[in-house]
């Protein structure tokens, strides 16, 4: 029998927020958090949507990663940023207990939960990212990264590639790309505690280029992006013997 599963929607740099107790130390810095340094454009419409079709669970957070960054491992050399790296070492402490560990510890917590309950967990993590980095053009318009030693992931994404190339032939979507799936974040570390037949974590990316256009093209981004991950989890959730050929 094919164990129930559970969709888990987050999204890690959703906005670019900074609280008042810590706006002194981004004196300069304000232009900054306006780009992509201190936000994922569109990641949080695009959350909120997924979350809002499938019902699911959905942890956000707003504060900005120049702040803290809520995907990255305590130790990692971009934990902090340029403008909270100097700060007092208690400082960047407080921080961390009071925006990074709550954040990190209610989604692990959720999904402990959801596994004790015998269902396996979904976890799509909403990013998006810059068309063009150090002068190189980025050529996809969707990203799913994964961790490819990990076959349900692997079945997932291959079905969620496959489902948008029917439903949205021109939208160009490539696996672990631009950035690979077993690199530092999240999605990484949550698979360090659960084993892969009771946890699959995905990293959606999405390219800002379709997010700055706006109007119809967004909206059918997001309509196309979901309507093919509901096509993709019937086809990798399915019974080994009743799976098509993705």
């Amino acid at each position: 029998m094919t164990k129930p599963f559970s969709l888990l929607i987050s999204c890690e740099h959703g906005g670019n927020r900074i609280p008042t107790r810590y706006r002194h130390l981004f004196r300069g810095y304000e232009a900054l958090l306006q780009t992509h340094r201190g936000y994922d454009a569109g990641a949080l419409t695009m959350a909120r949507d997924l979350a809002g079709t499938f019902q699911a669970r959905l942890f956000v957070a707003t504060i900005s990663r120049l702040l803290v960054d809520l995907n990255r491992s305590i130790g990692h050399p971009r934990l902090y940023s340029e403008a909270t790296r100097p700060a007092p070492a208690g400082v960047r402490r407080e921080i961390l207990d009071a925006y990074y560990l709550p954040y990190r510890n209610q989604v692990e917590t959720h999904i402990a939960n959801e596994v004790a309950q015998g269902r396996r967990v979904i976890h799509v993590s909403s990013h998006s990212y810059t068309p063009v980095l150090e002068g190189e053009v980025r050529n996809a318009d969707i990203g799913l990264l994964y961790d490819p030693g990990r076959a349900p992931e692997a079945r997932l994404c291959k079905a969620w590639q496959a489902a948008l190339k029917a439903r949205a032939p021109e939208t160009r979507v490539r696996r672990n790309y631009p950035y690979s799936g077993k690199s530092d974040g999240f999605t990484a570390h949550l698979r360090r505690q659960f084993a892969e037949d009771t946890y699959a974590g995905v990293e959606l990316e999405i390219n800002q280029q379709q997010v700055l256009q706006g109007g119809d093209g967004w909206r059918c981004l997001r309509k196309s992006t979901i309507g093919a991950l509901r096509d993709a989890l019937a086809v990798s959730l399915a019974p080994r013997s009743e799976r098509r050929t993705a």
